[in-house]
C-alpha cells in the first residue's frame, strides 16, 4: 500500500499544479488586457485594445491546455487507484489517456468554465472597442 499512496501523491502534486497554473494565467490574462485597456485611454491609440486580443487568445488557448493535461492526470490517478500493489510501476505517462474517450485540448479549451471565463474577457474586449470607436 505504501507504493500506491506515494504514486497517487506524484500524480496529485502535478494535477495541483497544473490548477494553480490554469488559475495564475487567468490572472495574467485579466492584467495583461486591462494595461492594454488603460494604454489605449490614456494614448488615445486604439491599436492597443486590438493588441487585447493576442494574449486573450494566447491565455485562453494555455488555459485549455493546463486543463487537458490535469483532466488525463486525473484519468491516471484514478487508474493507479484501482491498480494491486504490485502493479504499481510509478508511471507518469498519460499517453494511454488520450487516445480515443480521452479529454483533447479542444474540448477542454472550449469546456463551460473557461468559455465562461475567457468569452467575458474576449466580449469586455469587443465592448471596450465599440465605445473607443464610438467617442470619436
Amino acid at each position: 500500500m505504501p507504493n500506491k499512496l506515494k504514486h497517487l501523491e506524484l500524480i496529485q502534486g502535478v494535477i495541483n499544479r497544473l490548477s494553480t497554473n490554469s488559475f495564475l494565467l487567468k490572472g495574467w490574462s485579466v492584467v495583461l488586457v486591462s494595461a492594454l485597456f488603460a494604454l489605449s485611454a490614456s494614448d488615445r491609440n486604439r491599436a492597443f485594445v486590438f493588441l487585447a486580443y493576442i494574449p486573450a487568445a494566447v491565455f485562453w488557448g494555455l488555459d485549455g491546455f493546463f486543463l487537458w493535461q490535469e483532466q488525463l492526470y486525473r484519468a491516471l490517478y484514478n487508474h493507479v487507484r484501482l491498480l494491486r500493489e504490485e502493479e504499481i510501476d510509478f508511471s507518469m505517462d498519460t499517453r494511454p489517456f488520450k487516445a480515443g474517450n480521452g479529454p483533447a485540448w479542444l474540448t477542454a479549451t472550449l469546456s463551460k468554465t473557461l468559455v465562461a471565463f475567457h468569452g467575458v474577457l474576449i466580449l469586455a474586449i469587443l465592448v471596450v472597442m465599440f465605445l473607443t470607436s464610438s467617442s470619436r
